[in-house]
């Protein structure tokens, strides 16, 4: 099973050009890039670990895809995401993020639903590997 979460989570994954090509888009709308790991990719784990700092200075594509490749490399087996940032609020915006780095094999999740008095249901999550 496939874990989909953010842009493009139901498309094959994006190659090395198609994640550049995201990445000038970002950079063009002013957005700063940060990279994200987790090896825990459930759908509540809103909190995955941050690799350096976003980058909210940097203008050149390239500088990301080398953070991008360095994070590849140490988290290899991991999730990896993309993250765009939007400061136009005085806090940071979520405008973006996608998935560039899957682990060979990716987790099942279940969802197990208890019923008990009442119209409430009670849920229940567990991940396989």
């Amino acid at each position: 099973m496939r874990i989909t979460q953010g842009c493009f989570s139901f498309l094959p994954d994006l190659d090395e050009t198609q994640i550049t090509a995201q990445v000038e888009y970002m950079l063009e709308k002013g957005w700063a890039v940060g990279i994200e790991y987790t090896a825990d990719p459930h759908p509540r784990n809103t909190y995955w670990n941050m690799w350096g700092h976003p980058m909210f200075d940097l203008r050149d594509a390239k500088g990301v895809m080398m953070e991008l490749d360095d994070c590849r490399k140490v988290h290899g087996d991991d999730y990896i995401r993309l993250v765009a940032f939007h400061d136009v609020r005085g806090f940071e915006t979520v405008m973006m993020s996608f998935i560039v780095n899957r682990p060979k094999s990716e987790p099942v999740f279940h969802m197990h639903r208890t019923d008990f008095e009442g119209r409430s249901q009670k849920y229940s999550w567990e991940m396989r590997s």
